[in-house]
């Protein structure tokens, strides 16, 4: 199936894109959450206008994604969740809790979408988060978990 990325999809591409996916991964995936439209040759003028908006973005964005991840480097991250005896958590942290300790420490606004947790934090202790601000530019944090 031939699809039009309108959203960032991770693993598969960018908005404009045009990817070749699975049927069933197209229709029951992508399309129903809004993240690709089904490319056809009306299709094609809207793939130069995402990418017409996408390209001035990165221009703009490029610099400004190395000063944010410059920020997030200086930046020391507590995040405080409740925790059994052990050091284990009760549930995980989430994208959605690192930017909001991002934005309580002072740090810049974040997606949560570009936030990539490689496996989900159960612990106590320092941990390493890696955020896609630019295709160029990966900045990593240092989160430190606490009890409450």
């Amino acid at each position: 199936m031939k699809l039009i990325l309108t959203q960032e999809v991770p693993g598969l591409g960018s908005p404009g894109d045009t990817v070749e996916v699975a049927p069933g991964y197209g229709r029951n995936y992508l399309i129903p959450r809004r993240y690709a439209i089904v490319a056809t040759r009306g299709a094609e003028k809207q793939i130069e206008q995402i990418r017409r908006a996408r390209s001035a973005r990165q221009v703009r964005d490029l610099g400004h994604a190395k000063e944010i991840a410059g920020q997030l480097s200086t930046l020391s991250i507590r995040l405080v969740s409740r925790a059994g005896k052990e050091g284990r958590l009760f549930g995980s942290v989430t994208a959605a809790d690192v930017v909001a300790a991002v934005t309580a420490a002072g740090g810049p606004d974040l997606d949560r979408r570009r936030v990539e947790l490689s496996t989900p934090i159960k612990s106590l202790g320092s941990h390493t988060v890696s955020v896609h601000l630019h295709p160029d530019v990966v900045a990593t944090v240092n989160l430190e978990v606490v009890s409450a």
